[in-house]
């Protein structure tokens, strides 16, 4: 049996990417051998389970599988083997926006090539952090900079996880950054502005031919706390517009985001029929009902409204700490009713040097056992991306999209912190003790 060879993530090279083995050689067969494994499809641990990899995807799984003569061995006897972990809601061309001092820098400074290479170490961060797959929705100001990223990613020229990406999200004119310098002057803008249903088709089908997986809409802007602890917003798109650009989108079959953070975005989105709510600090009972009987995904990305509100309350924005508070409770009553809440973290909001996997205790803190926060970031992201049957959990004829961590995370949910191991799609870019 040869010895696994050691690809470290971070010191890819050309040599390295352009290594993708011919279509006419034989697949490489390789095994695992993990102590234990949570297979994603149930919540009990099995021990002492090999994984047996042809090419890209899993063979084999059981306890009592031998590898054959001249197959690639990994020793993971005394790691925890999880299906590949997924963040349902990244930004790989932000790198942290908590004032609007960042956000401008990036915007108004930084070319779109150079944003762009920055975000290609923030992909192969995210792989190293054990997200074999991300959704990143939007590039804020850099065109769609994500939809050659993915492509690089995709044709073996650089390392990173697998991507669904947005381009670039939709808001009104006048509703998002760069705003406040003077009306004299031409600034560019986070999004791409879109005004009436007619606009909204049209930027809709301009974004599916510059290669979208996803769209992605604001839906809610200027925040603040009524007086019976409500979460009230302004509305951005009219239910007309937002209805238009779901119809559309789904017509050409594609699915819909909504950035909709309070009351009245997450009603319009719900009512449109988005295929997802990101944030949702407030979600009213209602919408929460309507939300499960139509199948809407919540992505409540927890981690970057604590670290947003820890930076703005700086500025004197007092509603961004109090938004904490509204945001535990919506997240307990939406555990509550049943909706469907994924993995999301708004990675690039905070800088890429913070693990995103700190997502994890924030929703066993508001409520989640360990074993659905895993779930929330395996079987139902895979499901929201609509690739259930290629990654999510661990089973022959999916990709073989696998990590590790040292101790039980079903135990320690922040064990999830410490992935040291990374398959993605049969290919190692990460193993113990290489950092």
């Amino acid at each position: 049996m040869k010895c696994l060879p050691v690809v470290v993530l971070l010191a890819a090279s050309f040599s390295f990417s352009q290594s993708k083995p011919q279509s006419s050689a034989p697949p490489q067969i390789a095994y695992l051998r993990c102590g234990t494994l949570y297979d994603g499809k149930s919540d009990t641990a099995r021990n002492n389970v090999t994984v047996r990899i042809v090419g890209e995807k899993i063979d084999q799984l059981g306890e009592t599988l031998q590898p054959e003569s001249g197959a690639t061995v990994i020793d993971l006897s005394r790691e925890v083997c999880l299906p590949g972990l997924i963040d349902a809601h990244t930004h790989v061309l932000l790198q942290g926006d908590v004032t609007a001092e960042d956000y401008n820098l990036q915007i108004l400074q930084y070319s779109t090539p150079y944003r762009t290479i920055l975000g290609t170490v923030a992909a192969q961060k995210a792989l190293g952090y054990g997200f074999t797959t991300i959704r990143d929705l939007e590039t804020e100001g850099a065109g769609y900079a994500d939809v050659d990223i993915k492509k690089a990613i995709n044709n073996g020229i650089i390392p990173g996880p697998r991507m669904q990406v947005s381009g670039r999200a939709m808001d009104v004119t006048g509703s998002y950054p760069v705003l406040g310098y003077s009306w004299e002057l031409k600034w560019p803008h986070g999004v791409q502005e879109v005004d009436g249903a007619d606009d909204g088709r049209k930027a809709v089908r301009e974004q599916i031919s510059n290669g979208v997986d996803w769209v992605k809409v604001y839906s809610d802007r200027s925040y603040r706390v009524r007086p019976d602890g409500v979460l009230d917003d302004i509305p951005t798109f009219t239910l007309d517009e937002l209805r238009a650009i779901v119809d559309e989108a789904h017509r050409e079959r594609h699915k819909v985001a909504s950035h909709a953070t309070a009351l009245n975005g997450v009603h319009n989105s719900v009512e449109a029929g988005v295929d997802s709510v990101e944030h949702g600090f407030y979600i009213a009972d209602a919408d929460l009902k309507t939300m499960v009987a139509k199948g809407i995904y919540y992505v409540p990305t927890l981690l970057v409204g604590e670290y947003v509100a820890e930076g703005r309350s700086t500025e004197g924005s007092r509603v961004w700490l109090d938004m904490i508070s509204i945001h535990a409770a919506t997240f307990k009553r939406a555990l509550a009713a049943g909706v469907k809440i994924v993995f999301g973290t708004d990675a690039g909001g905070f800088p890429w040097t913070v693990n995103p996997a700190r997502e994890f205790p924030l929703m066993v803190k508001y409520g989640m056992t360990p074993a659905q926060a895993l779930r929330s970031a395996t079987m139902t992201a895979a499901e929201l991306l609509g690739m259930q049957e290629q990654i999510g959990s661990l089973e022959a004829g999916k990709f073989a999209d696998i990590v590790a961590v040292p101790s039980d995370p079903m135990a320690d949910i922040n064990q999830l912190e410490n992935v040291n191991f990374v398959m993605k799609g049969g290919r190692v870019f990460k193993t113990v003790g290489s950092e």
